[in-house]
């Protein structure tokens, strides 16, 4: 029970759980089949952008750009598709295009010394001036995928669901089980010591800038096929925030060294389930925004108590 009771992601699931309780019995369409697939729907981009994120966090950097990586993914796959490629290839050139935009942000920050938070904020501000320019500022319909491959891609219900589970999936297995998520740990506690170490800490940064970017990216394809339109002038950077926020009150620390990709699922829940609950209640989204706001700080002042009693323990 007390290890249970140190662990980060305690405090934000027990939000969920109070959360769930509350809306279900507030409005019993919570538990509505039409209702859990929009939930889901919703939940699933911020995931899977706030675990990538949690690599980039762990390193104590911060990654702007992902959500316009989230949206350029999509228009670099539609311009391809409407130059004559099949759907298939337009969508793997597109996503070879967003690890170069990983690579990009993750270069300039180990190459040129340039922060992290200042790097991606002019590549944001890039990405979105190419998808003005290009989509002529105007919205266009993705390209109608039918057959398995639809069903896979973004029609079916589920689909993005379950790929967004699966690309999380992998990001937990990378950044718990495997050496390269020792180093990135490792990296992020303290870098020096991990250079001296002989780990190639430059190499780790680039690695999960491009992990993240080609993460946002896919799960932007497979959103834009399930609506089946794209806005230029779409917020990227409300996925964005949503994520790091996600990620943030999951428990992963803003300082480095410490993050949790399981928190992070369940903070992506507790932003889903707030969104969708205060909708169906009748409460303004202004008034999610406030509470998003609320929850974020709750959730760190808790971090942070938590990070004591960790630290007291192990002394």
């Amino acid at each position: 029970m007390q290890k249970i009771l140190l662990r980060r992601e305690t405090a934000i699931f027990a939000v969920a759980v109070v959360l769930i309780v509350y809306f279900s019995l507030r409005n019993h369409n919570f538990y509505s089949y039409a209702n859990i697939v929009t939930m889901v729907q919703y939940i699933a981009p911020i995931a899977v952008i706030g675990a990538g994120e949690v690599l980039v966090l762990v390193l104590a950097e911060i990654d702007l750009a992902a959500g316009q990586t989230f949206l350029i993914s999509s228009w670099i796959a539609y311009l391809l598709w409407q130059d004559g490629l099949p759907v298939g290839v337009a969508i793997g050139l597109s996503l070879c295009c967003c690890l170069a935009i990983g690579a990009i942000n993750g270069l300039i920050t180990v190459l040129l010394n340039v922060p992290s938070f200042v790097t991606t904020l002019g590549v944001y501000f890039a990405l979105l001036g190419l998808v003005l320019v290009y989509s002529g500022d105007n919205q266009a319909d993705m390209p109608g995928v039918t057959g398995n491959f639809g069903q896979a891609f973004g029609i079916s219900n589920w689909s993005e669901i379950g790929w967004a589970m699966a690309i999380v999936g992998v990001i937990w297995f990378v950044l718990k089980r495997t050496r390269f998520g020792l180093h990135v740990t490792a990296t992020g506690g303290n870098i020096l010591a991990a250079a001296e170490s002989g780990i190639p800490t430059k190499r780790v940064k680039v690695w999960c800038f491009m992990i993240l970017a080609v993460s946002a990216g896919f799960i932007g394809i497979i959103d834009s096929i399930r609506i089946g339109s794209l806005d230029p002038a779409a917020p990227g950077t409300a996925e964005m925030f949503l994520a790091v926020s996600a990620a943030v009150i999951g428990g992963t620390a803003l300082t480095g060294g410490r993050g949790t990709v399981l928190g992070t699922i369940i903070g992506a829940v507790v932003l889903g389930v707030l969104e969708d609950g205060f909708i169906l209640i009748g409460v303004s989204e202004n008034a999610f925004i406030l509470a998003e706001g609320v929850v974020i700080l709750v959730a760190m002042a808790v971090n942070v108590q938590l990070n004591r009693m960790i630290l007291r323990r192990e002394k």
